[in-house]
């Protein structure tokens, strides 16, 4: 099993675009029990991924509760790099 970061970055390889409600949906089954398993740590590890350029905002909007929800994907620089790091 992959750590929890990596599987993160991993996901966005996969997929267009996703948001920390998308990733923690698709990761639940494998990760849920870890402790960073909560949204603020998805967050922050998406953030993370942003500034160090694997991940772009994609849009935003608001959730059913009015919560913003920031929508990211993996440009095709940042795939490769995430991909060439990060082996299946």
């Amino acid at each position: 099993m992959q750590p929890l970061n990596y599987a993160i970055l991993k996901h966005f390889t996969k997929v267009g675009e996703a948001c920390a409600d998308d990733v923690m949906a698709a990761l639940k089954d494998q990760y849920g029990h870890f402790q960073a398993f909560k949204k603020p740590s998805i967050i922050n590890a998406l953030m993370t991924a942003e500034a160090n350029g694997l991940l772009e905002e994609a849009r935003f909007d608001m959730d059913p509760a009015d919560e913003l929800r920031v929508y990211y994907r993996a440009h095709e620089e940042g795939a490769a790099t995430i991909n060439r790091y990060i082996k299946d």
